[in-house]
């Protein structure tokens, strides 16, 4: 009788369970054993900072299991306070350590996976031991009696969890400012779009630091800009980046890319075929470029039961990851899939680039918001390279976004989809629908210029008309645009044939259908793309923190 194969897991939560209790359900005789260097194998992460703001009130319920309940359900040998010291992958054997007793013992594997993670990074500026960061639940616990004493908070880094924190500081009554190196807010979106989530926070209290270096940390103020200026602070909390934690994988000799994450193949195994590698400390394969980490959730749930599907001989490859992301920002939704337009231009990629501002559902039933919407495709395939979304509804058209990629469907086919819709849903040309209607339109030859290129093209000589009412226009107009209405337009046709025209309205809509009559009129015309809206928030956006785009 063959005896029983043993299963190590280093590190729990997310990746690590998912691997632990899949490999149960593969393999009732196997020996599971799960080794974390922390209190809790697995918690809700996630869900930390709206503990720390009251909005998630009961601290237990985000200790979804514990050793003996997955020793009850699973017949896990879960072991916490321990400590994998060392890997020796001839004898396959791990070298663990007790950290409550000190005492040590090796144990033999015939599979191993990490899901080590990947640790808050700690700037190396003076004071930095007196910063606090959010990565466990001693974390939460530790920011939480931190704040009780304090009024005025200084969150450091604007990326999604640094946010989380600064929305739910404000929930606590405390004054919070925000210390961002880059000139945005939430990096996975472009600057126009991060304006948006940015306007929010300042909406609500919330003190944004935009291109701004946080340069040391003192008793009761924090240091930018290398000393130029200083902001009070009682409580600093350190939300800058993270470090994947592969210094065991490292010791061992597996092999780490440059910045020293876990390189896998396909199948979530490591440089050892014997040693598999999932969440945070590993790179993954991105649907378009090459591969690099991609900090979320869903991830590392899928590739922990990927890897041990593996194990179990059920092997199949993964899925290169797409990215996508959503946050919520004082009742703002904001979402992201895949590339940015920034990242792109910097490749030279060529890429089309739309923007809409439908409303979230049916606008003549009650409650209906504008939502922002942004598609980035490939030019020259139709390949839809990443989406953003901001607004009522923004995780739904996202979602549908992030599966049309992973189907396969080019931007023209949004179009047709056919999704659902009732008039508190959404509109019967669903805003998903329209960009691929737009889209239909710039394969067809319409032109369009972005929001960054409008001055330049204004300096090669394009005049500017912008067809919005005079009562729109008496509220704000682009500097240079002359006003004459959609409905005067017909009017006017004959006397531009022949002249370089940029139209533009409120969202981009009437710019459309501007552009379509001029056409035939004779006039080279250009689309404002998302009109004087996104005009509006990429131009402001650049005023609050100037920036190359």
């Amino acid at each position: 009788m063959t005896s029983p194969r043993t299963y190590v897991i280093i590190g729990g939560v997310a990746g690590g369970m998912s691997t632990a209790t899949r490999l149960r359900r593969l393999d009732e005789t196997a020996r599971i054993i799960v080794l974390e260097r922390g209190e809790h194998v697995s918690f809700a992460n996630c869900g930390l900072p709206y503990h720390v703001g009251g909005v998630i009130t009961d601290r237990d319920s985000l200790i979804l299991q514990t050793p003996a309940s997955l020793g009850a359900r699973f017949a896990l040998d879960v072991r916490v306070r321990t400590e994998a010291v060392a890997i020796d992958r001839d004898a396959r054997t791990v070298l663990v350590r007790d950290l409550t007793t000190g005492d040590e013992q090796s144990i033999a594997y015939d599979a191993l996976v990490l899901s080590p993670g990947a640790s808050p990074l700690r700037i190396p500026i003076p004071g930095v031991e007196r910063g606090y960061v959010l990565r466990d639940i001693a974390d939460m616990d530790r920011i939480i009696a931190a704040a009780q004493d304090a009024r005025r908070v200084v969150v450091a880094g604007a990326g999604f969890i640094g946010l989380e924190l600064a929305e739910n500081l404000r929930h606590r009554g405390l004054e919070v400012a925000v210390v961002e190196m880059l000139p945005q807010v939430l990096r996975p979106f472009d600057l126009e779009m991060a304006h948006v989530v940015a306007q929010r926070l300042r909406a609500n209290g919330v003190e944004l630091h935009l291109g701004t270096a946080l340069s040391g940390i003192e008793d009761d103020h924090v240091v930018l800009d290398g000393g130029t200026r200083t902001l009070p602070a009682d409580l600093v909390v350190l939300s800058v980046g993270v470090r994947p934690e592969s210094g065991l994988a490292r010791d061992a000799g597996l092999e780490l890319d440059a910045r020293g994450y876990i390189v896998v193949d396909a199948e979530q195994r490591t440089s050892d075929p014997a040693i598999f590698a999932v969440g945070d400390a590993v790179v993954k394969q991105r649907f378009d470029g090459d591969p690099s980490p991609v900090w979320l959730a869903g991830l590392a749930n899928r590739h922990g039961r990927l890897a041990a599907d593996v194990i179990a001989g059920r092997p199949h490859a993964a899925v290169p990851a797409l990215g996508t992301a959503v946050i919520g920002v004082f009742g703002l939704t904001a979402a992201a899939v895949g590339r940015t337009e920034r990242e792109l231009r910097d490749e030279g990629r060529a890429i089309r680039v739309i923007h809409t501002h439908p409303t979230n559902h049916a606008g003549y039933y009650p409650g209906a918001e504008q939502l922002s919407l942004k598609l980035v495709v490939d030019a020259e395939t139709d390949a839809i390279l990443g989406a953003q979304a901001i607004g009522g509804g923004a995780e739904k058209r996202i979602d549908v976004i992030a599966t049309a990629m992973a189907g396969g469907i080019p931007a023209r086919a949004l179009a047709d989809l056919e999704l659902a819709y009732a008039p508190q849903f959404g509109s019967a040309k669903d805003p998903v629908n329209m960009l691929g209607y737009v889209d239909d339109n710039l394969i067809d030859g319409e032109l369009s210029v972005q929001w960054h290129e409008l001055a330049e093209k204004q300096a090669e000589g394009w005049r500017l008309i912008d067809v919005r009412t005079e009562g729109e226009n008496a509220l704000g107009a682009i500097p240079g645009s002359e006003l004459i209405t959609l409905d005067e337009l017909r009017d006017h046709a004959e006397r531009l044939r022949g002249e370089r025209v940029i139209v533009t309205c409120k969202v981009g809509q009437r710019g459309h259908t501007a552009a379509s009559l001029l056409r035939q009129y004779g006039v080279t015309v250009a689309n404002l793309d998302g009109g004087y809206t996104t005009w509006r928030a990429g131009t402001s956006a650049l005023a609050l923190a100037p920036v190359a785009v």
